[in-house]
């Protein structure tokens, strides 16, 4: 299994051989257990369903779904594909040592913090227009956005001002520079897309970059 789900709980800073510091990422995996096994015999594939954190108003049908497998229900449900001789079953604990090793890439994926509603200036890095003399106040103003005789409508995906962040982001090729065996902690180099508290997914990188 090379994806694994963890809560964001902050940033601090590690220092490095050469006492350089390091911006990292806080991820807690302490909580992350195994769900559900599927297989291909009884599923049609072979996958592991993962689940974090607690929650206690659940539908009914994912209350049974819990307590079928005797698993205390999570804030999420999340499934990985996984090879089929894999060895997890339902209600064990994800130890990140098992899956992940420092100095290794990963890609991580969140919802992004919510912005509210922005101006182009601020959400697409739009220059803005003139502000001399002469020029009325539209400083921050997107401009023109259709066009004349032909095709006399607005293209689809037009930049303009909207709702800003909220929305699912990846971080590629992130890399792990320190485990907490101890308290399963996970820690990355860098910023991690959401708030703190929010649940994240973390993978082998895809692309591995330099």
């Amino acid at each position: 299994m090379n994806t694994l789900i963890a809560k964001k709980i902050g940033m601090t800073q590690i220092f490095d051989e050469d006492s350089n510091a390091l911006g990292v990422t806080v991820l807690d995996v302490s909580d992350c257990r195994v769900v559900q096994v599927k297989n291909s015999q009884k599923d049609g594939y072979d996958a592991v369903q993962l689940t974090i954190g607690s929650k206690k108003k659940l539908s009914k049908p994912l209350e049974s779904h819990y307590k079928k497998y005797k698993v205390d229900p999570g804030e999420i449900l999340f499934e990985v594909r996984v090879n089929e001789d894999t060895d997890l079953n339902p209600g064990q604990k994800i130890n990140v040592k098992d899956f992940f090793e420092i100095g290794q890439k990963v890609d991580i994926t969140g919802i992004s913090k919510g912005k509210g509603f922005a101006g182009v200036m601020k959400r697409h890095n739009f220059s803005g227009q003139k502000a001399s003399h002469g020029v009325h106040k539209v400083h921050r103003a997107g401009g023109s956005i259709g066009n004349a005789s032909y095709p006399g409508h607005v293209f689809k995906g037009q930049k303009m001002a909207g709702r800003m962040g909220n929305q699912k982001s990846t971080i590629q090729s992130v890399t792990i520079v320190g485990l907490d065996e101890e308290q399963n902690y996970l820690l990355v180099n860098g910023s991690v897309p959401g708030n703190k508290g929010n649940i994240v997914q973390v993978q082998s990188a895809v692309k591995v970059t330099k």
